[in-house]
């Protein structure tokens, strides 16, 4: 039998910056297209949609003319990948500090009565096989699963240390698991990078450096003087505000200095003392950097990207910085300090190291503990625009211990595929993302025994001469497999979740374990471990327990769970498909694979749910798609229906598009994609068919935001999204297709020219609307027309709007919900504020870290409020508790 067809996120996605938007590069192509845009995907279709697109799709900015692109930006960049950096960024660029300051005001609110309650602080099953549907990932082997981890640190002593994509650092007494979150009282909970020093001091670099599309920038760097008891405290800031608004891709320590390598070039400081300036040491395009004479060009972002730093362990004078930007820049390369102190480029003497700008990408250094060897990995830019199959370069060693090499090269994207890998198809190998995916770090007792991440993690014990995929990317083909529940995944051992972004190794109990941090999790096993024949490791244990919750949702869905009571919550997540979380349950189950977008959820009946996967593909299911897999002997037993409307075949809408139920009709759906969509066959509709076009927003729009109550519909749209000549808009009209006209609105900047993010329709008054915008005011951004406030009200129908935004934090708005008793809450990127029935003034709702909320929700009955956080799982609220 063969494996079956799954899903899996797929799509390259750019990097919000408070700066400006990183280019979207993608690495794949984005689904859709042909008969069933949705349905079952299996890595040979994506596959070769990514080889169709390669050259098309990847923009460099190698000779541009400083627009950011070649002059192809609408072809090349797909238009979903940019979501995240458009919504905070455009219409200009932010000024650094835009963060720090939202963070001071949003402290500085009054708050509301009630505490937050943490709903999904329990173990998230990826293979929970209740959950075997046709497009479930369930049994691909990589257990229990929680949000990106970005970076990982150990110690000797069962202290390891795990730093999230948007959920802060989380500490383990215990060799991993039972963790407990230490950086809570931070600005940033985006970690880039974590280090413990010499004297066992423990270093974040916040802002994460993945470049992808919920990367979020970072305040500075800390330190932890006693990392095993303490707590991250923004007193500890090491420097002044240099690093802020950055991202931080690693830290390394020699010569009495911390080296960091940014999104702003190279910078070191003293780690004798807290004090003082960080000093730029090398920024290849210092014109570009805040204060610069092209700080406001829209390419300023990837003009002085800074990915790593080799240290030479026999002589800490001499470094080589590792520097460009991931899709290729004149700049790309290797650099070393000469004699007359100044930074040059090493353009010979590397050995099979490259050279050329257009080989040099995203590269990770590590070095043996006995300073014998230095590795590397390089991702190539040439490659990452021209080969369909990967974009790795390759990995090296440098035998004389010189960061200054001679380089050899010891593994390539095709060595790496016959090493055991499940990506061995045509269009998606080992290296595919290596832009977004690296990790690198050598046994401190054995300089030939290494350890590398990419999609997958590899081993090898001989210096890199054979490796071994010791965690594949997952277990669907291999002959070991089975979707039998009762064997889990068949023979198969548990491997690591995919996308592999951070490394360590420590000890416990006298045994050293290697802990790999990816977009799953934290998972760990034996430094020498066990292979089965094909080279798997046989000892992978998941450290995600449900004490650390760094799940990533973009949307919460709440309906009455009637086989158990209570309630069952939904929610879709980033690469972690869609979790279920049933009244009885003591563990949460995955029912949907890949990326999972918005959620409609049956607020009757909990197991009536509707997720979306990315470009407005939507599936449906009437029994929380429950499977046992049987659906694999006869398509007549899949219990969850492709439904995903035509701008998804198109390509015709955002990566996370807008999707709504009527707040008094729950069978009347509506989604947004060029098109407003409309259909009325609630969670019966079995086929993308039954959606009717209602109306057209225009060429090269997107909705961003739908909402509807008793028949009336509002979208909002933008298009162009980006910097470049953004424009939005409100079209309002009738769910049978009537009255659709254009919103008009008023150029005095009463509605701000910035992101449109969400409507909150009032239940008694349809005419009655709130609606929130995203990005900055015009203190901080340097755009036409962005305007000042967050959240503004229309009393007729959007024809006119008020600010009332008074005392709201300058802080993105991203959605609204009007509670039960009137009052206003509102998601931000840094916590959730409200305002009370009868006041005109804001208050924060209590006290959750600085973690983006992407929506809000209320129960059925409308007593609790639940907010999906983008980075520390669900929460929830009782209203009346609200004040």
């Amino acid at each position: 039998m063969s494996a079956p067809t799954r899903r899996r996120r797929w799509l390259t996605i750019c990097a919000v910056t408070a700066s400006a938007a990183l280019v979207a590069v993608p690495a794949g192509a984005a689904p859709g297209g042909g008969g069933s845009p949705f349905g079952p995907r299996v890595l040979g279709q994506l596959a070769a949609q990514r080889e169709q697109s390669v050259g098309a799709l990847t923009p460099s900015l190698k000779g541009d003319d400083g627009d950011g692109d070649d002059g192809n930006e609408a072809d090349e960049i797909a238009e979903g990948a940019d979501q995240y950096s458009e919504a905070r960024t455009s219409p200009g660029v932010v000024a650094p500090g835009a963060y720090g300051a939202a963070w001071q005001s949003l402290s500085n609110l009054p708050r509301t009565k009630g505490s937050w309650r943490n709903v999904t602080d329990l173990p998230y099953n990826s293979d929970d096989p209740r959950y075997r549907d046709v497009d479930s990932n369930s049994s691909g082997g990589s257990g229990n699963v929680t949000g990106r981890m970005a970076a990982m640190a150990a110690d000797d002593f069962g202290y390891v240390y795990a730093g999230s994509a948007g959920g802060g650092v989380w500490r383990s007494r215990s060799g991993g698991g039972h963790w407990q979150a230490i950086s809570d009282r931070l600005p940033a909970q985006s970690t880039g990078a974590l280090a413990l020093d010499g004297a066992g001091r423990l270093w974040l670099g916040t802002g994460e450096a993945t470049t992808n599309a919920d990367a979020y920038l970072g305040s500075g760097v800390y330190v932890l003087t006693h990392p095993r008891h303490g707590t991250f405290s923004s007193h500890a800031r090491v420097g002044g505000d240099e690093l802020e608004s950055t991202t931080v891709h690693q830290l390394r320590f020699g010569g009495g200095k911390v080296w960091a390598a940014t999104s702003k070039g190279v910078w070191s400081h003293s780690t004798k003392t807290l004090k003082g300036a960080w000093k730029l040491e090398f920024a290849p395009n210092p014109e570009f950097l805040p204060g610069g004479s092209e700080a406001a060009d829209p390419a300023a972002p990837y003009k002085n990207i800074a990915n790593d730093i080799a240290i030479d362990p026999k002589n800490p004078n001499k470094v080589v910085l590792a520097v460009g930007w991931r899709s290729g820049d004149d700049y790309n390369g290797f650099y070393t300090k000469g004699a007359d102190g100044t930074w040059t480029r090493i353009t010979s003497g590397l050995g099979d190291l490259p050279a050329d700008p257009d080989d040099v990408g995203n590269v990770t250094f590590a070095r043996s503990a006995d300073g014998s060897r230095y590795y590397a990995i390089d991702q190539s830019p040439e490659q990452l625009n021209t080969n369909p199959d990967s974009g790795l370069e390759g990995f090296y060693v440098s035998k004389s211990g010189s960061p200054t090499g001679p380089w050899t090269k010891i593994a390539d994207y095709q060595g790496l595929a016959a090493s055991g890998s499940a990506l061995t198809s045509s269009g998606y190998m080992p290296g595919v993302q290596a832009w977004y995916n690296q990790f690198l770090t050598v046994d401190p007792s054995d300089p030939q025994h290494v350890y590398a991440g990419l999609e997958e993690v590899y081993e090898s014990k001989d210096g890199g001469g054979t490796w071994s995929t010791v965690g594949p990317y997952w277990n669907f083909n291999f002959a070991c497999w089975s979707i039998d529940p009762a064997k889990q995944t068949g023979d198969c051992s548990q491997t690591s979740h995919s996308d592999q972004h951070g490394v360590a190794i420590g000890r416990y109990h006298g045994r050293s374990f290697v802990y790999v941090g990816n977009d799953g999790g934290v998972y760990k096993r034996p430094l020498q471990g066990r292979q089965d024949a094909a080279g798997h490791a046989t000892d992978w244990t998941s450290l995600n327990d449900g004490t650390i919750d760094t799940l990533q949702y973009y949307s919460v869905g709440i309906g009455k769970d009637l086989d158990h009571g209570g309630v069952s919550v939904t929610g879709g997540l980033q690469d972690n498909g869609q979790s279920v979380l049933r009244g009885n349950d003591r563990v949460m189950g995955s029912n949907f694979g890949g990326d999972g977008g918005d959620t409609l959820t049956d607020p009757a009946n909990g197991c009536d749910i509707a997720e979306e996967y990315v470009y407005l593909s939507i599936q449906v299911t009437q029994n929380c798609a429950v499977n046992n897999g049987s659906w694999i002997d006869g398509s007549g037993e899949v219990t969850s229906f492709n439904v995903a409307p035509a701008d998804n075949a198109t390509g015709e809408a955002r990566f996370i598009a807008p999707l709504a139920a009527d707040a008094k009709s729950p069978s009347t759906w509506i989604a947004g994609g060029r098109h407003v969509w409309v259909q009325t066959h609630g969670y019966a509709i079995r086929s993308g068919d039954e959606w009717t076009g209602v109306y057209d927003l225009g060429a090269g729009h997107t909705a961003t935001a739908v909402a509807a109550s008793g028949g009336k519909v509002y979208a909002a749209w933008c298009g162009p999204c980006n910097n470049q000549g953004f424009t939005r808009g409100i079209s309002v009209g009738n769910a049978d297709g009537t009255g659709w006209h254009d919103i008009a609105l008023p150029v005095d900047g009463t509605v701000p020219n910035r992101y449109l993010s969400g409507f909150a329709v009032d239940p008694k008054n349809a005419d009655h609307v709130f609606l929130t915008v995203n990005g900055f005011s015009r203190h901080w951004t340097e755009g036409p027309g962005a305007g000042v406030g967050h959240v503004f009200e229309s009393k007729d129908g959007g024809t006119t709007w008020t600010d009332i935004s008074k005392n709201f934090p300058d802080v993105p708005a991203d959605s609204a919900v009007i509670t039960s008793n009137g009052g206003l809450a509102v998601a931000t990127d840094l916590g959730v504020v409200y305002r009370a029935p009868g006041r005109t003034t804001w208050q924060r709702v209590g006290d959750l870290p600085a973690v983006a909320v992407l929506q809000l929700k209320l129960g059925p009955d409308g007593s609790t409020l639940y907010a999906a956080t983008h980075g520390r799982g669900i929460y929830s609220i009782k209203v009346r508790d609200l004040g």
